[in-house]
């Protein structure tokens, strides 16, 4: 399939769960990415897994939560590859610790997962929306969640890093419509992947029990797998959505419709 031949994508936290899939799905639409995440090994993987395949995706080993390797990231694809014409924001973190109420939570952890979540977005699009300028326009796509929408108790700064990414969604959505650029977010709800295994395991119970009711609570009976959430990402950057710009969509089996009125 070509229909991102000639585009530039980069994916931040792209090595693994939600982000590898995005970065696969991008480079099976003919897109040249770019992706970012510090786990090296993960990187390798997924680079392996891109050269089968016969994909133009490069890797970049970069905390983008830091604003001399965020530029860095966006430096590479632009130099590389010749511009930019999407930014997937994607990375983000939960740590097991925690899960823990306001009043429990360490200043330096809140300050890590605000930092990883959601300045990480405000960073990486400060320094991709220039090159996309000149490439005539972009899109920007930032992975929020069903979180910034609702709660379960115990993850005040999660929570908030994904509110507070559909208000930067908005706010950049204003900003740069006059530059053809159209930012976008997408609420996944529950999602197999690497975290939400870090998380079972952290809780202490039995994890098959634990993903067993997780996938009852979407009204759809399970919870999604990555590709999932990366089909949806793939239409939001094509021109098939070429109206859109400033909204969240939710891909969550549900999970947000059904709210507290089957308990």
């Amino acid at each position: 399939m070509d229909g991102l031949k000639g585009k530039v994508a980069i994916v931040t936290g792209g090595g693994k769960g939600i982000g590898r899939a995005c970065t696969l799905a991008l480079g099976r639409e003919g897109a040249s990415v770019v992706f970012a995440d510090i786990d090296r090994a993960a990187n390798r993987e997924l680079l392996a897994m891109a050269d089968e395949e016969g994909l133009a995706v490069q890797a970049v080993a970069a905390d983008v939560a830091d604003s001399g390797e965020a530029a860095q990231v966006v430096d590479h694809a632009a130099q590389t590859f010749r511009g930019v014409d999407i930014l997937v924001n994607n990375v983000g973190i939960q740590p097991p610790s925690s899960y823990v109420n306001a009043v429990d939570t360490p200043e330096v952890l809140w300050d890590r997962i605000i930092d990883v979540n959601l300045k990480s977005f405000f960073l990486m699009s400060k320094f991709a929306i220039p090159e996309m300028r000149q490439r005539g326009g972009g899109v920007i796509v930032n992975m929020a969640s069903v979180q910034g929408l609702q709660s379960m108790k115990k993850v005040p700064a999660y929570a908030a890093s994904k509110g507070g990414i559909l208000s930067l969604t908005r706010n950049l959505a204003l900003d740069f419509a006059t530059d053809n650029i159209r930012v976008l977010a997408i609420c996944p709800g529950g999602v197999d992947t690497p975290l939400q295994q870090e998380a079972f395991e952290a809780s202490g119970g039995d994890v098959a029990e634990l993903r067993a009711t997780l996938g009852q609570a979407h009204p759809l009976g399970r919870t999604a797998g990555p590709e999932e959430i990366a089909n949806v990402l793939v239409f939001l950057v094509s021109d098939r959505a070429s109206f859109m710009t400033g909204e969240y969509v939710c891909v969550d089996g549900g999970i947000n419709a059904r709210g507290t009125w089957d308990e």
